[in-house]
């Protein structure tokens, strides 16, 4: 079982920690909100847990344009 850090923007994945002492309350996701837990947090098939985190690229390109958060349908 890992844990994996990926963009949810570009799909790229920052990390992944497969160690077993890596637990979400080591990592700090007992500190999030339910809210953000479901925002952020997801799980695999496979045991997986999933953090959806942006990128540096994704982050900045936001900032510039705006718009890239909400694309047009």
């Amino acid at each position: 079982m890992a844990i994996r850090y990926i963009c949810p923007h570009c799909g790229t994945q920052h990390a992944a920690i497969e160690h077993a002492e890596a637990t979400e309350d080591r990592l700090g996701f007992h500190f999030l909100t339910p809210e953000e837990r479901k925002h952020i947090i997801s799980y695999e098939a496979n045991g997986d847990t999933v953090a959806s985190v942006t990128c540096e690229y994704c982050s900045e390109a936001i900032y510039r344009y705006p718009e890239l958060m909400y694309p047009l349908q």
